[in-house]
């Protein structure tokens, strides 16, 4: 099964790249200078493609694939829990960053900075957590 585990690393990295590229450019698109200026009557398209085309999907693929290798290796323990616990609160983070983006298609940038600051902030936090926990597990 060593694709498998690619393929989770693979959607993994993907996924971790769009969470912290994503309120980074929300958090650009909402800034007072560029809604001051009229530059952001609502949100471009990269922010939908980004969250729809690339982080969605890759959260989706690395969600499954992480179930499959746990029940196909039949691991369990306390890090697994914790680590499931982390992976939530990226799924959390990924949630705010499309709320984020449905606030700045519909105009209302108000929050949109303070929203990304803390999607970004999380999303790294439970990110480390991740990867500490996995390199923490019981080896094979």
């Amino acid at each position: 099964m060593p694709w498998l585990k690619f393929l989770h690393i693979v959607a993994l990295l993907s996924w971790c790249g769009a969470l912290l590229y994503l309120p980074a450019l929300l958090c650009q698109l909402a800034s007072p200078e560029r809604v001051a200026q009229g530059v952001s009557p609502g949100a471009p398209p990269l922010p939908r493609l980004l969250y729809n085309g690339l982080a969605s999907p890759a959260a989706l693929v690395a969600i499954a694939s992480g179930t499959l290798l746990f029940l196909l290796h039949g691991l369990a323990g306390p890090w697994l829990v914790l680590k499931l616990l982390a992976v939530s609160v990226m799924v959390l983070a990924h949630g705010l960053c499309g709320w984020l983006l449905l606030r700045l298609e519909q105009e209302r940038p108000r929050g949109v900075v303070a929203g990304s600051l803390l999607a970004g902030s999380v999303a790294g936090l439970a990110m480390l957590a991740v990867v500490g926990l996995v390199l923490a597990k019981p080896a094979l």
